[in-house]
Order: C-alpha cells, then sequence, then structure tokens
C-alpha cells in the first residue's frame, strides 16, 4: 500500500488521513492484544498502536519484535489520542522494518558516565535531551542571523587561515601554509574592522579556534563566534546593540522552544527577567563587589576568572555589563579612556547563573600612532598589521564592536553545565572524535 509520507510533527494537519511515518523504534511496550510503538523521526515522537485482532499475525509478530533504533515505515490512519488533547497517534496497519541494528544498541536506559556518552556521541545526539539542546542552539543560530540582518548589517565571512593573531600567537593552532605558517583564526574581528569601512555594518559568523590548555566547563578548542562591527559607533552604542541582541536571541527562545525547554526542565521564569536595560556597573564597582561578597583578596589589577565572574554576575537577576577593564588586561587594540588613560573602553557581558562571559567587545582605537605604540608594547610583529594599520592610515573612523560565544550563550539558555554538550561533536583538549 503506497501512502504518503508525513512527518510527525505535522500530524495534527493529517487526522482521519492514512499515511506513512518513517523513522527509529523509541521505545515498545505490549499488553496482549495491542503493541504500543513509539516511533521518532527527528520532529518528535509518535505512538503507532498494532490490535492484534485488525492485522495479519505476521505484521503484529513483527510489530512486537522491533529492537531499539530499527529504523521502520509504519502506515495507518492518524487519530486524536482520547486522554491528551494536541497528541496524535497512529492506528498502525502495517509496518516495514528498514534497517536492523547489528547488535544491542550501546546507549541503553540506565545510567552511562560522560566519556562513554562522549565517546558514543554520534549516538547520544539521538536522545530526546540533546534533540532539544540541538534544537535551541539551531533557534540561536537564526535569531542572531535576523537580528542583524534585520537592522542591515551586511554579513563578511572572515578567512580560517590567518598570518597573525588579535592577541598573541600563544593559544593559536600553528599550520603550515605552502611554507609559511599559519593559525586557524580565533577571531573574525580585525577583519571586520576593514569591513565597517567598506559597509558600515558588518559581521562574521562562523568556527573559532583556541588552543588553551583549558579543561573548565566553559572552554572549547572549536566553537562559533558572531562579531559585529559597526563604524562610528562608540562604547555607550556598543553596550546598547549587546543588550538588545542578547534580549532579541533570548526571546526567540522562548518564544519558539517551549517544548524543548521542558524537555530540559529549564527554569524560563529567570529567562523571562532578560530585558534591557541591563545592569552596568564598571571594573572598579566589580572589584568592590567580589570584596564585599567573600573575596577580600581582590584588588584592582586582577583579572577575572569564571569564579570571579558568577559572583558578580549572581548579585543581578539579569546579564549585568561590566566596562571600563585596566588597559593592562586587555589587547592592543581597545582605545583608552580620554578620562582615565589607563582604563580600556571595552566592555564584557556577564550572563546570570553562573554562566560568565557571553560577550565582550569594545572601541577600537582609530589613532594611527597610537594603535603602533600598542603594537610595539605587546611585542606584535609590526609588519603582520601592516594591513591592519592601514584602516587608521586611509581614512580612520571610530568603531566599536564585540564578539559573541555561541556554545557559551546555548549552555546559558538551556541551563547545562558544560559546554560540551552545546554543539554536535565537542573538540577539547582531550577529545578529537568522534
Amino acid at each position: 500500500m503506497s501512502l504518503p509520507h508525513v512527518w510527525i510533527n505535522t500530524l495534527k494537519d493529517h487526522v482521519g488521513a492514512e499515511v506513512e511515518v518513517r523513522g527509529w523504534r523509541n521505545h515498545l511496550r505490549s499488553s496482549g492484544k495491542l503493541h504500543f510503538l513509539e516511533v521518532r523521526d527527528g520532529t518528535g515522537v509518535v505512538q503507532s498502536v498494532f490490535f492484534k485482532g485488525g492485522l495479519s499475525p505476521e505484521i503484529f509478530e513483527r510489530a512486537g519484535g522491533v529492537p531499539q533504533e530499527a529504523s521502520v515505515a509504519v502506515r495507518g490512519t492518524v487519530s486524536q489520542n482520547p486522554k491528551q488533547p494536541g497528541v496524535f497517534e497512529l492506528q498502525a496497519k502495517e509496518i516495514d522494518v528498514i534497517g536492523v541494528p547489528v547488535g544491542e544498541y550501546p546507549i541503553s536506559p540506565k545510567e552511562h558516565g560522560v566519556e562513554f556518552l562522549m565517546d558514543n556521541r554520534h549516538l547520544w545526539l539521538r536522545s530526546s535531551r540533546q534533540n532539544a539542546i540541538l534544537k535551541v542552539r539551531a533557534t540561536i543560530v537564526r535569531a542572531v542571523r535576523d537580528f542583524f540582518d534585520g537592522r542591515d548589517f551586511t554579513l563578511v565571512d572572515a578567512p580560517i587561515f590567518t598570518p597573525n593573531a588579535c592577541e598573541g600567537t600563544s593559544t593559536l593552532f600553528s599550520t603550515d601554509y605552502h611554507g609559511d605558517k599559519a593559525y586557524l583564526t580565533q577571531s573574525g574581528q580585525l577583519y571586520m574592522e576593514a569591513a565597517a569601512a567598506a559597509v558600515g555594518k558588518a559581521y562574521c559568523f562562523g568556527p573559532t579556534f583556541r588552543a588553551e590548555k583549558s579543561k573548565t566547563r566553559r572552554h572549547l578548542a572549536e566553537f562559533w563566534m558572531v562579531e559585529p562591527e559597526v563604524a562610528f559607533m562608540d562604547l555607550e552604542g556598543d553596550m546598547k546593540l549587546a543588550e538588545d541582541f542578547l534580549s532579541f536571541i533570548v526571546a526567540r527562545v522562548l518564544e519558539s522552544r517551549k517544548e524543548e525547554m521542558k524537555i530540559l526542565e529549564r527554569d524560563t521564569t529567570k529567562l523571562e527577567k532578560v530585558v534591557g536595560p541591563f545592569p552596568r556597573i564598571t571594573y572598579h564597582e566589580a572589584i568592590e563587589i567580589l570584596q564585599q561578597n567573600g573575596h577580600p583578596e581582590a584588588k584592582v589589577g586582577d583579572d577575572f576568572g569564571g569564579d570571579e565572574e558568577t559572583v558578580i554576575s549572581n548579585k543581578f537577576d539579569r546579564p549585568v555589563i561590566v566596562h571600563r577593564y585596566p588597559m593592562d588586561l586587555k589587547a592592543f587594540y581597545f582605545k583608552r579612556d580620554p578620562n582615565d588613560p589607563s582604563l580600556a573602553l571595552n566592555m564584557d557581558v556577564l550572563a546570570p547563573e553562573g554562566y560568565g562571559e557571553i560577550i565582550g567587545g569594545g572601541q577600537r582605537e582609530d589613532d594611527l600612532a597610537k594603535l603602533e605604540a600598542a603594537i610595539d608594547v605587546h611585542k606584535l610583529p609590526r609588519e603582520a598589521f601592516g594591513w591592519y594599520l592601514d584602516l587608521r592610515r586611509y581614512g580612520s573612523f571610530p568603531h566599536a564592536g564585540f564578539g559573541l560565544g555561541i556554545e557559551r550563550t546555548v549552555a546559558w539558555t538551556c541551563g547545562l553545565h558544560h559546554v560540551r554538550e552545546t554543539i554536535p561533536f565537542a573538540r577539547m583538549l582531550n577529545r578529537l572524535s568522534p
């Protein structure tokens, strides 16, 4: 019998019709004359009901023997579940088993260790929790593009191979590039500064790489970052853009991923508070918060790690923007605060609930002589930045921007403990597979 193939999330549009559903055996239970076979196709899960009295013995027996994760095609009539409004099921008439597992499926309902699950990441992705995370990530990625595209930004692709680094090469992966040394990019920012002079409002969005010897729950060796850069924008405008951007992303997730938030057991009341204006505090005020909340040793000149960021962000119910760090803590390209040259016109956005920095950025130095001096102070090879200095030689302009890490944003939005679950196949200090 040839019937139209439909996806499970569209079954509401086919009530009373005969259709074919294709997917994988999710769960199976039997009660004498009935088999209840749950089929998952990636868009949802449907219960297929096989009634012994209405089927041939062969079909009924086949339905009751489908092993976990076998791929199947089930044909039957779509009906409304009598006990659950809005839930649909299939009154099954036929079933074909398409792909039979070669043995017992490796991931069972019992508890498994993290390393085992990461070794079997290619299979772990099929679980309802990982499915939900993938969909939230996809929604965040789409929201990123919608936000900037809807505000007349131009997407400009930055290169993956670079001859130099934004902040030195100590944490970069190096590679041979036809006899020359090249690096996998840690940021597209410098290229977006060039793009901003061409299109005014630019952004890049792609993979970036950090060779940090870090095993924290917030770090990956390969991650995705979006980096906008805007001509004639100052630090104040940069903070407002970041605030609007984060609010937009969270609102989109809350609007379109309600079911996934339930699967993840995420307390969405905390995300509902993510609306502007965000609190803004100076670096010096952040030091005072630390000193008054269990870190009396904190002093001006200290950088913030995960523990410090958590203490600071826990004082607020939404993201907090910390601005004007000491220039000694920041990269060469930041502009100094004209009211206090020891401070950078920079800002970090710290997510609440202990998730730490998810945005970092600020205003760039647009004075050629000052930028050249900063490159020398940081002992960077000036010849590698000749093209970058040209941006100041030929029509220099004030500009600002930031970078947002997708994985940390997904972790915070989903309420995950570790970023390894936020990307389909994580690359970490000691993991390169699957």
